[in-house]
C-alpha cells in the first residue's frame, strides 16, 4: 500500500497497526500488502530517522522488511497470494549475518545452504517485479523501453523506500548523477517463471568473469544475490537478456526522500502509452526526467520496434495478446468487448548468431541489426565489440549480412 502524508496523521494512528520489532511495539504503516513495514516514534530510537510528518506526534521512523519484525498486531487479510518468502535451512551456529556472509562470496556461490536459500525465492505468474531505474532509464521507458535485465521481486525490496537505500539496486552505474531527493522503479508482474533466470552457475559464469572496466553497475557476484554490505536480496534476470512484453497496469513510480511511493505513469495496453497519475503536488518529481514535461498527460510510444511481443489463440486465428495479471491473458483490443481471453499464448522473440555469438536481435535499421548478447563473457564483448548498455546488457550494431541462424521462435506459456 502506497500512503502520502496527511495532515490528520499517518495511517497506523488511523488504522491501529502495530508492529513489534527489536523488543518493542511499533505504530506502523504496511507496505506491498505486508512485504515490509514503516514504522514510527515519538523519541528517538537507534536506527530511527527523523522524518516528521504534518500532523502528526510519531516523528521518528524506520522501513524494515517483514522478516525482520516478530509479530504484526491489527493486519488485515492480503487481497492477493503472498509471495515465497526467503528461507534458510535451520542451524544452531549459522544465522541469517552468516548466510549473506556467503552472498558476497563468489567462491561460496556452489555452497548447499547458499543454494537451498536462494532456491527459496522464486517467480510466480502475476508476481510482482521490481527494477530500480536512473532518469534517463525513466524517459527511456516512457518511449518504447520493455522490461529487461536484472530485476527483484517487489517482495525482497519492499523496505528500500529511499533514494538512499534503492541505490544499491541500481543498474546503470552512475548512481549519484540523478541526486539525492528522488528514486524511480519500473513495476509490473510476471508473465510466466520462464521469463526469468537466475544468474548463477555455468551459463552465466562468463557474466561473473567480464572485468568491472567494461560494465556499468555492480559486479555479478554469481551467487544470486545483489552485491551489499547490509542487504540479503535475491536477484533475478530476464532470460536470455530478453526483452519482457510489457503487461497491462505496469507503473512508473518515485520514491522521494520523504519515503513515500508515488505513482507516476501506468501503462495503458491499448493505447500503448503511458498515462500520467501524479498530482500536481508531485509533479516537480519528474523534473529530472530527460525531454519530458511534467505536465505531459499521456504519453505514447507506438512508433518504437517491438523487440518482443505476446500472441495468442483464440479460435483458429492468431492474435496480439497482452497479460492482464492476474486475471490472464487476452486479445489486445480497443475495444471492450474484443478482449477474449485466449486460449494460448506465447512470447515471441528474434535470435540470431553473429561471429558466432548467440544474440537475440532488437531492430533492423538500413540493412543492420541492433543485437543484445545473450551469454555475455569477455570473448564475445570482444568479438562483437559489444558495448555495456546497463549491469549485464551488452549490445552493438552488425551487418544484416553477416548475421546467421536468424529465426523468430515462440516460447508457450502453461495457461
Amino acid at each position: 500500500m502506497s500512503v502520502t502524508p496527511h495532515a490528520d496523521g499517518t495511517a497506523s494512528e488511523r488504522t491501529g497497526l502495530h508492529v513489534a520489532f527489536g523488543g518493542a511495539v511499533y505504530p506502523a504503516e504496511e507496505i506491498a500488502r505486508g512485504a515490509a513495514y514503516e514504522l514510527f516514534s515519538a523519541d528517538e530510537v537507534a536506527g530511527f530517522e527523523w522524518a516528521p510528518r504534518p500532523g502528526s506526534a510519531l516523528p521518528w521512523r524506520r522501513f524494515v522488511h517483514v522478516t525482520e519484525v516478530t509479530a504484526v498486531h491489527g493486519a488485515t487479510e492480503p487481497a492477493d497470494e503472498p509471495e515465497a518468502p526467503l528461507l534458510m535451512p535451520a542451524h544452531r551456529e549459522r544465522g541469517w549475518a552468516y548466510l549473506h556472509q556467503l552472498s558476497q562470496q563468489p567462491a561460496a556461490a556452489g555452497d548447499p545452504m547458499l543454494a537451498v536459500a536462494r532456491a527459496s525465492a522464486v517467480v510466480r505468474r502475476a508476481t510482482r517485479m521490481v527494477k530500480v531505474l536512473s532518469a534517463q532509464q525513466v524517459a527511456g521507458h516512457l518511449r518504447g523501453w520493455l522490461p529487461h535485465g536484472f530485476c527483484y521481486r517487489e517482495h525482497d525490496v519492499a523496505h528500500l523506500r529511499t533514494p538512499a537505500t534503492t541505490r544499491v539496486l541500481r543498474t546503470d552505474g552512475d548512481a549519484g548523477r540523478d541526486g539525492p531527493d528522488v528514486a524511480y522503479a519500473l513495476r509490473w508482474r510476471a508473465s510466466d517463471p520462464g521469463d526469468y533466470d537466475v544468474p548463477v552457475g555455468p551459463a552465466h559464469r562468463g557474466l561473473i568473469a567480464l572485468p568491472s572496466r567494461d560494465g556499468l553497475g555492480a559486479p555479478v557476484l554469481g551467487t544470486g544475490f545483489v552485491p551489499s554490505n547490509g542487504q540479503l536480496i535475491p536477484e533475478f534476470i530476464t532470460r536470455d537478456f530478453a526483452d519482457l512484453p510489457m503487461p497491462a497496469n505496469a507503473a512508473l513510480v518515485a520514491y522521494p526522500a520523504e519515503g513515500v511511493e508515488v505513482v507516476l505513469y501506468t501503462y495503458q495496453a491499448e493505447q500503448r502509452g503511458w498515462l500520467r497519475m501524479v498530482g500536481p503536488q508531485w509533479r516537480h518529481l519528474l523534473a529530472a526526467v530527460p525531454g519530458l514535461s511534467p505536465d505531459q498527460e499521456y504519453v505514447p510510444n507506438t512508433d518504437v520496434p517491438r523487440s518482443t511481443q505476446l500472441v495468442g489463440t483464440y479460435g483458429d486465428s492468431e492474435y496480439e495478446a497482452v497479460a492482464d495479471l492476474p486475471g490472464g491473458f487476452r486479445v489486445l483490443a480497443m475495444t471492450r468487448a474484443a478482449r477474449y481471453p485466449v486460449d494460448s499464448v506465447a512470447r515471441r522473440v528474434r535470435f540470431a548468431q553473429w561471429r558466432g555469438v548467440p544474440c537475440l536481435v532488437l531492430r533492423e535499421e538500413a540493412g543492420w541489426l541492433r543485437l543484445r548478447l545473450r551469454y555475455p563473457n569477455p570473448d564475445s564483448v570482444i568479438a562483437t565489440g559489444a558495448q555495456c548498455q546497463e549491469r549485464g546488457v551488452y549490445e552493438a550494431w552488425a551487418p544484416a549480412v553477416e548475421v546467421t541462424d536468424d529465426q523468430v521462435m515462440d516460447t508457450r506459456y502453461a495457461m
